[in-house]
């Protein structure tokens, strides 16, 4: 009887209010995004436009410098925020993002939708998976992007430059198979009295874009900057790195315009539309500005080549690109709208229009499609790149790694000190402390 009365008693309360605590559902009507500052940005905010036009639910695509980008979402994660609802996020954080809890684990989104499978598998890997192989997803493979090459047609066939080049090298001018040739040809092309140059490379200190410079040579030299089990020592430091260390000195030193001394996508564009060179490398996502007449007074007399072979025919580019992830700090009210709207954009038919607009889909049939093929004249090369493509360190620790390897290549390659032999020896000796510090090897 006594039980009976309490919950009789328990309901009259409830009946009438009383010592109740209801929770509101939070009403979601706008959803912001923060990516760095470029033009994919601009292409997604466009997406954003048409997503409020469907739904009514605004998208705010928030941009960020490059150079900066990492340390503001960085702090954002380090006081558990909330000030934007999804990060379109580079692949090397994602061990980081993941392990200590700032990205939401979408393996069960991604997989019971079927959304993984309207990806490429190397894409849904770099992008989206941590730890490699776990079969675990962090980010939809939102950028798919690496290095590549835009050049001067019109150098390159006109006749007496063909000619000339031929006789000085004995092979004929087109673009480079190898590394070697593409040496010859930047070399060909450095005329200081005439203001052009051979090409034009990244070196840029901030963040990461010399290191992903460097990787295109790098890997391709049959180097890499660990082993299967982690081990750096006799790895970052191996012949062949030093070998691809010292090419990439030389490649900036004889044929790399002045003041390009700490230079990245914008520096190589603009040397690019002012004359100044003969080929740029370039991420592919910056390519659109080179093929626009607006912007590029040589848009018609632009190709595009995909990385040449090293020294051993191996073939490797940068990755670029970034996945798309959910704030862990939002309310649950938000990210399930952050996944409603990752299940919109993954749809083939607006894939197809982040294509269209300039966005470098992961989506496999509209890359496989001729439209995509033929929209945009570096398409093609975009797509035969993305077939040889590795990737920088994604553990935890990255950032530590990755600032240690600036500061010495750069010191090297820009500021000509020391020697290659030296500044990977470095860099080898300090990561092994670090990673046996951090467990990561014994």
């Amino acid at each position: 009887m006594r039980t009976l009365w309490k919950v009789l008693l328990l309901t009259a309360i409830l009946a009438l209010g009383v010592g109740s605590v209801v929770t509101a559902q939070e009403t979601v009507d706008e959803l912001t995004i923060i990516w760095a500052e470029w033009a994919p940005s601009d292409y997604l905010q466009q997406i954003g436009n048409l997503y409020e036009e469907e739904t009514g639910i605004a998208v705010n695509v928030i941009q960020e410098p490059w150079g900066t980008y990492f340390d503001r979402v960085s702090a954002e994660w380090a006081a558990q925020g909330d000030a934007f609802d999804m990060v379109v996020g580079d692949s090397q954080w994602l061990g980081q993002a993941a392990t200590q809890g700032h990205y939401v684990d979408l393996t069960d989104f991604l997989t019971s939708e079927g959304i993984d499978e309207t990806v490429t598998p190397a894409t849904l890997t770099y992008y989206g998976e941590y730890p490699t192989g776990s079969g675990r997803y962090w980010s939809y493979p939102t950028e798919g992007d690496a290095d590549g090459w835009a050049y001067r047609t019109d150098l390159f066939e006109d006749p007496e430059e063909m000619a000339a080049f031929e006789a000085e090298y004995g092979y004929p001018l087109a673009v480079p198979e190898t590394w070697m040739q593409l040496m010859d040809i930047a070399k060909f092309f450095t005329r200081p009295d005439e203001g052009l140059y051979g090409s034009a490379i990244y070196t840029q200190i901030d963040y990461d874009a010399l290191t992903m410079g460097v990787e295109n040579v790098l890997f391709s030299w049959g180097a890499d900057w660990k082993d299967e089990n982690n081990n750096v020592q006799g790895v970052v430091n191996s012949p062949e790195a030093v070998s691809a260390l010292e090419f990439y000195r030389e490649l900036y030193a004889c044929c790399q315009p002045p003041g390009m001394s700490n230079a990245f996508f914008q520096e190589v564009n603009d040397a690019y539309v002012a004359g100044q060179v003969a080929m740029a490398m370039n991420y592919f996502a910056f390519f659109p500005a080179l093929a626009n007449p607006q912007s590029n007074p040589y848009a018609e007399v632009t190709g595009y080549f995909a990385n040449p072979a090293g020294p051993d025919g191996d073939r490797f580019a940068a990755l670029g690109g970034q996945g798309t992830s959910i704030n862990a700090y939002i309310s649950p009210e938000r990210q399930q709208a952050a996944m409603d709207f990752i299940r919109w954009f993954a749809q083939e038919e607006i894939q197809q229009q982040w294509a269209q607009l300039g966005g470098y889909t992961t989506n496999s049939n509209v890359l496989n499609s001729p439209e995509f093929l033929e929209v945009a004249p570096y398409n093609a090369a975009f797509a035969e790149t993305m077939t040889f493509v590795k990737d920088f360190w994604n553990i935890p620790i990255f950032g530590s790694l990755l600032s240690i390897a600036q500061t010495e290549m750069h010191e090297y390659i820009v500021g000509g000190e020391g020697t290659a032999q030296e500044a990977l020896d470095t860099i080898a000796e300090e990561w092994d402390e670090i990673l046996r510090d951090e467990g990561v090897i014994e």
